[in-house]
């Protein structure tokens, strides 16, 4: 990681012949790109770092192409000669996401979806033009091939996870109808790819500013509105969903200068949600089911359940028996069940006591009258109580937590330890047991036993809603803040950047 700080130092110091003030490393996104946060004076700026030079261009070639004609993306101001790093305009850590998280559903953030679909209308159509679609990250244009792709990524990584039996000839034969259906729309400008509300940052003026659009191409307007619409996290209501459409067709209507059928246009943008609702629902089954990452695991529900509304609601157009007979399966209460992990209730009486201690001073007793429970590890994970900047920090200073999360393995054992600890949680809630004990040691009880306690308990009262006790024992011993908690947690995660 130093090396990547000491390359972002350097490309600044070249562009402005200046050193910056400092550079902040900022939490990993969902992509394998990493970002900076560069410190000037009075003003920051966003440095990337990509290993996929092709990636890199692209977003850079579109940044540079729609910043000309004033859209709402970054400025670029400098790029390595090896393309693999550059520096960016800093738009803050508010997304649209983080308004509507924190305000809900009010009329100011009704604005805030309605000013971004207007400025996407702009986008799509103000920047299409003269766009050298050559410099593509992928296909120069979302046809029938990357419908298809979109449609085969739902089958391989969500459909065929249920093992549940289908006719695969006649559900191909259906992706093709369908992929034709949508290929033949009337209008076809940019396609952002990925606009959805964490890929939309709000500045304290209310305008709004888009990234991540590397993997843009020529397409229908539809998707984008689609991404944005219904993203499962953001589970916008239907009336809004219906206003906001109108909305951006508006919006649209006028810059193209001239009448559209909205009848025909709703029509295929109805397709478009479709496919976004599937390749999302690919993503999480790859990430979840295959890559057993938690957070995709938990996030499937919703996606299924958002997909579930769209069919209550909504027609295609056009007959597709075989993949209407699927999406009905899989919008089942059978598979969501499945998929919805058990939940305690006030009257659950099962406590998850989480420990965290050092070997040197042994593990906490279990006082219950049951015993068991489980006791992991932490010191085959790399240890930051060795670096001495860190030495008297502990496992919820931001460094220590950059550390852990940036440099060592801690993330994949987590989820590891989550898989084994799930299981149990979930049994424990369903037969009415009063104690589990999980605890976390380390060398010195510090650092990462420490992060890994608060971990596991906001993954517990995420998932499961059920009652922690957490504490740290060698925290306490040395007068840290850290109550005994038998209440949410006021520990927080940190805010991912999605960065560009």
């Amino acid at each position: 990681m130093q090396a990547l700080i000491d390359s972002v130092r350097d490309l600044y110091t070249h562009w402005k012949g200046i050193e910056p003030l400092s550079v902040d490393v900022l939490p990993i996104s969902g992509s394998e790109r990493r970002y900076f946060r560069i410190h000037e004076k009075d003003h920051s700026l966003i440095a990337t770092y990509g290993a996929n030079i092709k990636e890199n261009e692209s977003f850079i070639y579109f940044a540079e192409s729609f910043h000309k004609k004033k859209l709402s993306v970054p400025a670029i101001y400098a790029v390595s000669d090896d393309r693999m790093f550059y520096i960016q305009e800093d738009f803050g850590d508010v997304s649209l996401l983080t308004r509507l998280e924190s305000e809900g559903f009010a009329q100011p953030v009704y604005e805030l979806f309605r000013k971004s679909l207007e400025a996407l209308a702009l986008l799509q159509v103000k920047g299409d033009k003269g766009l050298d679609y050559k410099r593509c990250l992928t296909n120069k244009e979302f046809g029938k091939e990357a419908i298809m792709a979109d449609l085969l990524y739902f089958k391989y990584y969500f459909l065929d996870a249920l093992r549940k039996p289908y006719d695969k000839q006649k559900l191909l034969k259906d992706f093709e109808a369908l992929s034709n259906y949508l290929t033949h729309t009337e209008y076809k400008y940019f396609m952002f790819r990925d606009f959805q509300s964490r890929n939309i940052f709000v500045k304290e003026d209310d305008s709004v500013h888009f990234i991540d659009f590397q993997g843009g191409m020529k397409g229908a307007p539809q998707y984008d509105v689609a991404s944005l619409l219904w993203q499962a996290r953001a589970n916008l209501p239907d009336v809004w969903k219906d206003q906001l459409l109108v909305d951006y067709m508006n919006a649209f209507e006028r810059l193209i200068n001239g009448p559209m059928d909205q009848m025909v246009f709703r029509s295929q943008y109805n397709g478009y949600v479709l496919i976004r609702l599937l390749q999302v629902l690919g993503a999480y089954g790859f990430r979840g089911l295959f890559e057993r990452k938690a957070q995709f695991l938990t996030a499937i529900p919703l996606g299924l359940r958002n997909l579930k509304d769209f069919f209550r609601n909504q027609s295609l157009g056009i007959s597709v028996p075989e993949f209407k007979k699927m999406l009905d399966l899989c919008v089942s209460d059978e598979v969501i069940e499945l998929f919805t992990p058990t939940q305690a209730s006030e009257d659950t009486p099962l406590i998850v006591k989480i420990n965290s201690f050092s070997y040197r001073k042994g593990c906490p007793p279990d006082e219950s009258t049951n015993g068991g429970g489980f006791v992991f590890d932490c010191r085959g994970i790399l240890n930051p109580g060795r670096i001495e900047e860190y030495k008297t920090q502990h496992g919820r200073d931001k460094g220590v937590k950059d550390y852990l999360e940036q440099q060592t393995k801690m993330l994949n054992y987590l989820n590891s330890v989550f898989d084994i600890v799930d299981m149990t949680v979930e049994e424990y809630i369903k037969r009415g047991f009063e104690s589990l004990m999980v605890n976390f040691g380390c060398t010195g009880g510090q650092h990462r036993s420490v992060y890994a306690a608060d971990a596991l308990a906001r993954h517990l009262r995420n998932k499961f809603k059920v009652k922690i006790e957490l504490n740290h024992r060698v925290q306490d011993e040395k007068n840290w803040q850290n109550p005994i908690e038998s209440k949410p947690s006021q520990v927080t995660e940190n805010k991912e950047h999605t960065g560009s």
